[in-house]
């Protein structure tokens, strides 16, 4: 919801909506120091999955599609993993006509903000790229929101593309849970993908292009720094 608040004040450019823009940053700025020690908190080392597919013995292209909150964030950090060749974001779980960014935002399309992972499985596994998921994207056990951006359009989700990736995805999910890796049930939803449809353009590459921003700054950036600290295997800095 604030996101959405920042996006709509950056997209006007009246005096008015200005001094508002101004209003709001120094009304939530609080906020937002107070839940960066909160987003640092909610990375956690976690095993390797026990079931996974095998590296690929030549180079190819495969897909996988996440849901977890804020699409800046989730598409950064894999933008940033080893073996990915390309992270997009974009809208999952309803119907074209309604995948535009204020439609998903009301709550109402079925969609959650997603993002489409272009990885070489020669590099990387589909596995792999689930303990990035589960360990520093997002915080799996939080249901139907993600920080301050309440909604079922923020839940988490994996949206599989095969069987495959179905049972890699709810072994991983029964695994972390047996071994109590988190505090609270992971809450994940794992569904087949029915369509994935690009975000609008200026939401790609958000956070490259917009690094000063207080929410980036608070939110995803941290994320970034526990990919370094957490798994510098999978990292390609």
């Amino acid at each position: 919801m604030i996101r959405a608040a920042y996006i709509s004040v950056r997209l006007e450019n009246s005096a008015m909506l200005k001094l508002s823009a101004i209003l709001l940053i120094l009304m939530v700025t609080t906020m937002f120091l107070n839940a960066c020690s909160m987003a640092n908190a909610s990375a956690v080392a976690i095993p390797n999955p026990k079931l996974d597919a095998a590296l690929a013995k030549t180079k190819g292209e495969q897909t996988a599609v996440f849901a977890g909150g804020c699409f800046w964030g989730v598409e950064a950090v894999f933008d940033h993993v080893k073996g990915v060749l390309k992270a997009e974001s974009g809208y999952s779980g309803g119907s074209a006509e309604g995948a535009q960014y204020y439609a998903v935002a009301s709550g109402s399309t079925g969609h959650a903000e997603a993002v489409r992972i272009t990885y070489d499985p020669s590099q990387i596994t589909y596995g792999q790229l689930l303990k990035v998921f589960f360990a520093v994207a997002h915080d799996p056990t939080e249901l139907n929101r993600q920080g301050p951006d309440v909604g079922s359009q923020y839940r988490s989700a994996i949206f599989y593309g095969n069987e495959e990736q179905k049972r890699i995805a709810a072994s991983y999910i029964e695994q972390l849970n047996q071994a109590r890796v988190f505090r609270d049930k992971i809450v994940t939803q794992v569904v087949p993908i029915k369509a994935f449809y690009e975000a609008e353009a200026y939401h790609q590459n958000y956070l490259v292009n917009h690094p000063n921003q207080p929410y980036i700054v608070n939110y995803d950036l941290p994320k970034l720094a526990n990919l370094r600290k957490l798994l510098p295997e999978l990292c390609k800095e």
